[in-house]
């Protein structure tokens, strides 16, 4: 068994999946803030 292979394969998928949930959290983050930019736009324009 590659025990230096093994670990750094981990260490890599535990990065890739820690930067994927902090783009979702930012997606998420951005969206809401979009809707609600629309939202009060058009509260004001009525």
């Amino acid at each position: 068994m590659d025990y230096y292979s093994e670990i750094k394969n981990k260490l890599i998928d535990n990065e890739v999946y820690s930067r994927v949930k902090d783009y979702s959290k930012e997606r998420h983050k951005v969206i809401t803030y979009f809707e609600t930019g629309r939202l009060l736009s058009e509260a004001g324009s009525v």
